[in-house]
């Protein structure tokens, strides 16, 4: 894989998650230059120890670095200019997701999913996108099919999501004329430790139920479709199946999707999911 006779760097957010780290495993498979930016120091030394066994040879770079900080991104992304002199390729990851109804979480929450899923997305993005028109690259955001459809108890969540459609969907038409590419890739449920980290109402830990509608997919059935979503210049990726399908079916019949959601959403509160914090609370 070669980008003007070079191997492509690409810098991922969220790096040391599920998806992330699944990203920057097959990005290496293809020898490219991994620049790897999370909050978590631990996980993102443990990943680059992983891949410096690679047979590709991939030069690597990691920057700890709260994307909610909007300086940090932009001297994060100066680390990753003076380390290999440009950016190909960028992948917003990094989220947050929560387990609370409108009504009885704090505002605060909201605020922090936003923080995290929308504006660290602007902040990085921001900070990179000389970089990226000089090189006519790629951007690919992680948004889900939440951004797709309404998720009830995960109502900041979806909204984080929605945002960012219309921020790189916007986006996208600034950068027609300047041949940078950018993709939305909207998965489902997906096997990550996103729920160790959701937050409840209150902004304090919340416990994730797993989703049982559809299955999960696994983290590297997303980094493929990152890794030929970018390559092909495509636009949007929804998947399993089974997002498609709630796609469409919010576009076609959104009555019909909303009782669908709300049988869902009640067997999550008999296993302890967002309406099993309102009966704790009293």
């Amino acid at each position: 894989m070669k980008v003007d006779g070079h191997s492509p760097v690409v810098l991922i957010t969220g790096a040391a998650g599920g998806i992330g780290s699944a990203i920057a495993r097959r990005y290496a498979r293809e020898g490219a230059s991994l620049a790897l930016l999370d909050v978590n120091e631990e996980g993102l030394v443990a990943l680059a120890e992983s891949l410096s066994g690679s047979v590709s040879g991939s030069e690597v770079v990691t920057c700890v670095c709260d994307i909610t900080d909007e300086e940090a991104c932009h001297s994060a992304v100066g680390e990753v200019v003076e380390a290999f002199g440009g950016i190909d390729i960028l992948v917003n990851n990094a989220g947050r997701t929560h387990l609370s109804f409108v009504g009885e979480t704090d505002a605060s929450v909201f605020r922090q999913i936003m923080d995290i899923n929308y504006f660290g997305a602007l902040y990085v993005t921001q900070a990179a996108l000389p970089l990226l028109v000089d090189r006519r690259g790629s951007i690919a955001v992680l948004s889900s099919v939440a951004g797709l459809v309404p998720l009830s108890g995960r109502s900041g969540y979806a909204a984080s999501k929605h945002a960012l459609q219309g921020l790189f969907a916007s986006l996208r038409g600034e950068l027609l004329e300047q041949g940078v590419s950018v993709l939305l890739v909207c998965p489902s449920f997906t096997r990550t430790n996103i729920g160790d980290s959701a937050l409840g109402a209150d902004g304090g830990a919340a416990v994730q139920p797993r989703p049982e509608v559809g299955g999960l997919l696994e983290p590297e059935e997303v980094a493929e479709a990152v890794y030929h979503g970018v390559r092909r210049r495509r636009r949007l990726v929804v998947l399993p199946a089974t997002g498609r399908l709630a796609y469409l079916l919010w576009r076609l019949a959104p009555g019909l999707y909303e009782r669908i959601m709300v049988r869902r959403l009640a067997r999550e509160q008999e296993r302890g999911g967002p309406g099993g914090s309102r009966s704790a609370r009293g």
